[in-house]
């Protein structure tokens, strides 16, 4: 077992002992090779059944890194470009002057159309042709391109809807013939899981006090004018079975080790896959929209489809980082400079990603020092 291997290892299962976490696992390639792949918990306190590697976790958005990689992929190889406008794959999301739109602004968060009907349902969220129509009767929060706010549903819908009409084949399909399939990770990771698969699932729990947090919220909030209180990700929302089943792929359900070596190809670092080319890596990791987000108030800064940086890099400057965090403290992202590429997931809904920055730092550190 490798130095940095041990290192992970301690630090989660003392996580795990000390009560703080219930299930983890911590995945890390460096130049396309796996050097650490660990695990600690248990699934379900119910059952006690143990977390393995293959164990797959409902990690909410981590997922849209896989959607984005899918948009990359295509583009790639010709189907439509990023600054096609939206209504040239899909005429309906002209509606209300949204023909300005495009695939760009859909993948920096500056499309404008960041919110779901406040009467939709987590039975709705599974119903692709209903999300998909409430999207393109939305009308415009902003000018498209001009400001910045986090598209948190309806990013997987406008991608993955733009993605059935370029192909004719749903964005499921699409991440296991090109993505996921060639990588090997196919079992690993993805969109909508088969009810025959629910039983490979962590079970998600809330930390204590999570709803009262949110209900003592202020109803005028912009978060709460983007979608209703019932599909804010709680462990609730996570482990219903057809949410689980669904093809929302603004989330993902995956094992660490499937969308660390997901950013690790599209790094260019895993032998005989090619998904985009170098000058694509380039320009899909650059900063592309930033600003304050107009849903949530922070400070952001988007790539194509990736958020820019690390979520605690000190003093350090992460802008070569790329990836995706998910709500409840998982992180995944690719380093253009370090060759890292890093995955950490787990089912108990940490409010902070605290847990996630102490684990990089030990496993990039020592990945670096080895």
């Amino acid at each position: 077992m490798s130095d940095v291997q041990k290192q992970v290892q301690q630090a989660i299962d003392d996580l795990v002992a000390s009560g703080a976490e219930r299930g983890m696992q911590v995945a890390v390639y460096r130049h396309g090779e796996l050097v650490v792949d660990a695990v600690a918990g248990v699934t379900d306190p119910d059952t006690g059944r143990p977390v393995s590697p293959d164990t797959l976790f409902y990690n909410f958005s981590i997922g849209k890194g896989a959607t984005a990689t899918i948009a990359h992929v295509l583009a790639e190889r010709g189907v439509f470009g990023y600054d096609t406008p939206v209504v040239d794959l899909w005429p309906e999301f002209g509606a209300h002057g949204k023909d300005a739109v495009t695939v760009r602004h859909v993948l920096t968060h500056s499309a404008g159309v960041p919110g779901v009907p406040p009467d939709t349902t987590p039975a709705d969220l599974c119903d692709w042709d209903k999300m998909c129509a409430a999207i393109a009767d939305a009308e415009l929060w902003w000018e498209p391109g001009t400001k910045v706010g986090y598209h948190a549903y309806t990013f997987g819908y406008l991608v993955g809807e733009i993605v059935r009409r370029a192909t004719g084949k749903p964005i499921s399909q699409v991440l296991r013939e090109d993505v996921t399939g060639p990588l090997g990770v196919a079992d690993e990771l993805y969109f909508g899981l088969p009810v025959s698969e629910h039983g490979r699932l962590a079970r998600l729990e809330d930390v204590e006090g999570a709803a009262e947090m949110m209900s003592a919220m202020p109803e005028d909030l912009p978060m709460f004018k983007a979608g209703p209180l019932s599909l804010f990700p709680t462990a609730e929302l996570g482990n219903r079975s057809d949410i689980l089943a669904a093809d929302i792929p603004a989330g993902g359900k995956t094992s660490a080790r499937a969308i660390a070596r997901m950013y690790a190809a599209v790094l260019g670092d895993i032998v005989d896959v090619h998904l985009i080319s170098p000058e694509r890596l380039r320009e899909a990791t650059t900063v592309a929209a930033s600003g304050v987000d107009q849903v949530f108030g922070n400070a952001s800064s988007w790539g194509l489809g990736y958020s820019i940086g690390l979520l605690d890099g000190g003093d350090q400057d992460t802008s070569t980082a790329f990836g995706m965090a998910g709500a409840g403290g998982s992180f995944a992202y690719g380093d253009t400079a370090t060759g890292i590429a890093f995955a950490l997931t787990k089912n108990r809904l940490t409010t902070d990603f605290s847990v996630v920055n102490q684990i990089n730092k030990i496993a990039t550190s020592a990945a670096a020092d080895g």
